[in-house]
This record gives C-alpha cells, sequence and structure tokens, in this order.
C-alpha cells in the first residue's frame, strides 16, 4: 500500500510505532521496522552517549529505515540532532514543535523532519516552517494529549496543510487505517498497540494491566504533572489526585533530583529545560516541577514492572486489545484487515443503484 508517507520515508506500510519514553528502545523499533512499519526510537529518557548505543543497536538488528523521537526543548537539543545526522538516521520525529532553524538543519543533512501536533495552528506553523509530515494525534492517544477526537481534529489539518498527515490517536487495526485514509490521511501511528506487542520489553505484569483494562478503565488526569494525561486508571493514580499540591511538590522535588542522577543531566541544564518547557507551554512553575514526576514513575511501571509505584500512559484503545503479537504479527495483520476492507468498500461501490 503506497502513500504520500511510505514514499517520503522509504517505508512498505503506512504504519508508524511511536516513541515511547521506556517503552520504544531498540528490540521494538527493529521489530517495527523490519515488518515494515516506521520505528521510532524514544530518546527523551536517555543520554547522548545511551541514544548512539541504541541507534547502533537498531542499524544492526535491521536495514530499513527507522526515526528518532527528540525533545525540542531540551538544553542538548542541538547535540543531538547532529547524533542523528552523524548516524544516518532516517526521520526526526519531534513531541514539541521544532524550530524552523532546527527543521532546516535537519533539512539540509537529509533528515526528514516529522514533528507531532495536537492543533491545526501547530500543524501549520511547523509546515510553514518546513516540517515534511505531521502526525496529529486526537483525545483518544496516550500520554500528553488534548481534548478534541481524532475525527474532528484529523480533518481539520488534512484541509489545512499540504504535506502527508499520519493520524494517532485511538487506532489499533485495519479499519482504523481505512478510516484515517478515507478523511486524506497518509497513514496511523499507534503507541499503545506496539506497547502490547512480544516484542515490546515492558513487562508481563505490565501488560497484564492493560489486557485486563476495559475502555472505562483508561481515563486523563492532570494529577502527575499539571498537564492533561491519558493513563490507566489505578490506586496510585486516585492517590496523586487527592494529594494536595505540598505533598505533589514535594515528591516532583524527590523525582527530579533522582532523574538527574539517572540521565547525567546536571541541575543548570535542568533549570534550563525547565525554563524552556516553561516559556514552550506557558506552565507555572509548579508545573514545571511537577512534570519531574513524569520519568520516574513511568520508569517505575514499564521498566521495573511496579504497577504499583508507576504510572502507565495508555490511549483509550487499550480497552479493546486483547493479544500480544509480534510487530510482525501486528503489521501483517493490520494491512490484511485494511485491504479486507477496502476490497467490501469496492464491492459496494460495484452494486447496481437501487430501483
Amino acid at each position: 500500500m503506497e502513500t504520500a508517507f511510505t514514499e517520503l520515508v522509504g517505508v512498505e506500510h503506512p504504519i508508524v510505532q511511536t516513541g515511547m519514553g521506556w517503552v520504544a528502545g531498540p528490540r521494538l523499533v527493529s521489530g517495527a521496522a523490519n515488518a515494515g512499519a516506521l520505528g521510532i526510537l524514544a530518546s527523551a529518557t536517555m543520554t547522548v552517549d545511551e541514544l548512539r548505543a541504541a541507534v547502533r543497536e537498531v542499524r544492526s538488528r535491521t536495514d530499513a529505515p527507522f526515526g528518532v523521537n527528540l525533545r525540542a526543548d531540551a538544553g542538548d537539543a542541538a547535540e543531538r540532532v547532529r547524533l542523528i545526522i552523524d548516524e544516518g538516521v532516517r526521520v526526526a520525529s519531534f513531541a514539541l514543535a521544532p524550530s524552523k532553524e532546527l527543521i532546516a538543519r535537519l533539512k539540509d543533512a537529509g533528515v526528514v523532519v516529522i514533528p507531532s501536533i495536537g492543533a491545526r495552528r501547530h500543524a501549520e506553523k511547523v509546515a510553514a516552517w518546513g516540517a515534511d509530515a505531521v502526525i496529529v494525534q486526537g483525545g483518544e492517544g496516550g500520554g500528553h494529549t488534548g481534548d478534541v477526537a481524532t475525527t474532528v481534529l484529523l480533518p481539520q489539518v488534512v484541509d489545512a496543510v499540504d504535506i502527508p498527515v499520519v493520524a494517532a490517536g485511538g487506532f489499533h487495526d485495519g479499519r482504523g487505517l481505512v478510516a484515517a485514509l478515507s478523511y486524506g490521511a497518509a497513514g496511523i501511528a499507534m503507541g499503545t498497540r506496539f506497547l502490547l506487542t512480544s516484542d515490546s520489553t515492558v513487562p508481563d505484569a505490565v501488560k497484564a494491566r492493560y489486557l485486563a483494562a476495559g475502555v472505562k478503565d483508561v481515563t486523563v488526569t492532570t494529577a502527575v504533572d499539571g498537564l492533561p494525561h491519558r493513563m490507566l486508571r489505578t490506586e496510585l493514580v486516585a492517590s496523586l489526585e487527592r494529594a494536595g499540591r505540598t505533598r505533589a511538590l514535594a515528591r516532583a522535588v524527590r523525582h527530579a533530583a533522582a532523574f538527574r542522577r539517572l540521565s547525567g543531566v546536571s541541575w543548570p541544564r535542568m533549570v534550563r529545560d525547565g525554563l524552556a518547557m516553561k516559556h514552550g507551554k506557558e506552565l507555572s512553575w509548579s508545573q514545571v516541577l511537577l512534570a519531574a514526576n513524569t520519568p520516574m514513575l513511568l520508569k517505575a511501571s514499564m521498566v521495573e514492572g511496579r504497577t504499583d509505584l508507576g504510572i502507565m500512559a495508555s490511549g483509550q484503545v487499550a480497552g479493546v486489545i486483547d493479544d500480544l503479537p509480534s510487530c510482525a504479527e501486528l503489521v501483517a495483520r493490520v494491512m490484511a484487515e485494511a485491504h479486507g476492507v477496502l476490497a467490501h468498500l469496492r464491492s459496494l461501490d460495484a452494486l447496481p443503484p437501487p430501483g
């Protein structure tokens, strides 16, 4: 199935495995890439040296194109961009809009730039700055999310820009792929669906919690870092929502110190990153501090398997997923379903008119 997206990045299928922190490591990314999708390596929770090693490990596992997800507001973003260019990574994706200068630097080096956006105006901005494509995530998506459903946001963005649009938020099967294509998208991006594969390194106990969840067990809360965050509803989430602001800030400071030790980032750089985050999202200082909760709470679940101490970011589709296929099995199934749906639609078009 060729679309503007597959032609742009050189993959076989119009499917993206998103860059999820602590989840999208070399094994999952290479599994998605070898299946014909675009695998995206999550770098925000890695040091620069760890990122370099991860990129080289992915390349040792696959000859297919893959991408790296970056934080545009990170203090060392320029250094990470240089690494991507030097290592010959095909795609750079961004959770926040990169600057016009950063986009130009990557494009001049032949890197495809694909920011993720959650609003029509953001898509228009990055398209004007030279982005090659955009991933548009509706409110159904996991992690930080907005309140506009994919079915409303996606056609808005498709109508607003003339670059390939990849749809995210609520996708897990071939029917969704065909639906996205019918809206004018050039492909779909999936996070939770790829998290729940046998190639994902997420601990079994955590995967079991996802598989047991129903649609109503996925919630949006601001208790973790002050921003709307979609995740599985657990006792920990409930306790965070009950906690007062003073306790939440004290916890955030502890987690900031732990993340600093883990990442090797200096306090001055963390302050600079905080300033960039504060300016970019117009956050209060208390929200900036609360943002320190996210990396460590995600690590507790996605790496350490502590469902009692960690949060589990999740799209609403977790409530309809009940198996753990390999990436190869998942992509093949999605494409087979999509071709089946398309064949059915063509058969409807061939029917004689009524009367």
